[in-house]
């Protein structure tokens, strides 16, 4: 005789989508109090916890949690539809995050990718920095993410989509910009602007730590178009893994893009997921379908290379 109902299913579904008990046990009209106490049984039974419970701060999914929430989801979306069969197929969510300087280049062909092939899931985006795509992945509240393999752990699986390099930002008249190419010894030599995104000072810095190189930074900007208005002005050398067409500034300064030599400096953009999805969840389906679409852009990417900003 089956101990779990579908009903507390429908209860570690609300919690992990929605993170805390107040608002789960508003989706499902309990009182958090029962929400609470059906969720105890539920560990309980399963012999492990299904969340990670700490002072002010929102429930979070263990791994076992996200595993058995992921399949939970699944169950009830065939109760539904044993329930009705005339109805069609339940309604289904994606949440896609995308790193926000990637964002203009490839969001918008894979959105318009899943709509084609999956008309029946509700897809919703979201263009972050590292800091919040990370925490969205790792609090079940998105399934896919692109991005770049930065500051993920071994719960998420990497398919690369590409592998790109840097480029030194300087105005026509910097000594810099007559050469076809430039090594991170060669900029470390001059005073160098870099964003103010932590994950992508740390990885910039740990290249040029890497030959054992101490780079000068004049400036950390808060955004790309900043970052490249500093270049364009001979504030210092940007770094830049992102071109925008038109190599100019906002203000309309022209800017000279040198490839950075150094292979340890091409990095990979990724589409990351959970670990274990199920095979006939949402999310594995528009992870094939993404990693196929975006890894087809590949010379697009190539042409029009990407900031980790």
């Amino acid at each position: 005789m089956l101990y779990l109902t579908l009903r507390h299913y429908e209860y570690v579904c609300a919690v992990a989508r929605h993170g805390s008990l107040s608002a789960a046990a508003d989706a499902v009209h309990v009182s958090q109090p029962a929400l609470s106490a059906a969720l105890s049984r539920v560990e309980e039974h399963l012999g492990h916890a299904l969340f990670l419970r700490r002072r002010g701060t929102a429930l979070a999914l263990t791994p076992q949690g996200r595993r058995f929430a992921e399949q939970a989801q699944t169950l009830l979306d065939r109760a539904t539809q044993l329930e009705n069969p005339k109805g069609g197929a339940a309604a289904q969510e994606l949440v896609l995050v995308c790193f926000s300087d990637l964002a203009p280049f490839l969001l918008a062909p894979a959105l318009k990718a899943l709509r084609q092939a999956l008309p029946e899931v509700k897809v919703s985006h979201r263009a972050c920095g590292f800091a919040p795509l990370i925490s969205a992945l790792s609090q079940g509240e998105a399934d896919l993410a692109i991005t770049y393999d930065l500051g993920l752990d071994a719960a998420f699986s990497r398919a690369e989509l590409d592998r790109i390099a840097p480029h030194a930002l300087v105005p026509p008249d910097h000594a810099l910009a007559r050469q076809r190419g430039v090594s991170l010894a060669e900029l470390s030599e001059h005073p160098l602007v870099m964003s103010q995104e932590g994950l992508s000072v740390q990885h910039m810095l740990g290249l040029f730590k890497a030959h054992g190189l101490v780079p000068r930074i004049a400036h950390r900007a808060d955004s790309l178009e900043l970052l490249r208005s500093f270049a364009a002005n001979g504030e210092g050398v940007g770094i830049s893994y992102s071109l925008p067409p038109g190599g100019r500034s906002y203000d309309g300064k022209p800017l000279c893009e040198v490839p950075v030599t150094d292979a340890a400096a091409h990095e990979p953009v990724i589409l990351a997921a959970h670990a274990e999805m199920p095979e006939v969840s949402p999310a594995a389906t528009a992870h094939e379908i993404l990693r196929t679409v975006l890894s087809a852009r590949r010379s697009d990417l190539a042409q029009t290379d990407h900031n980790i900003d």
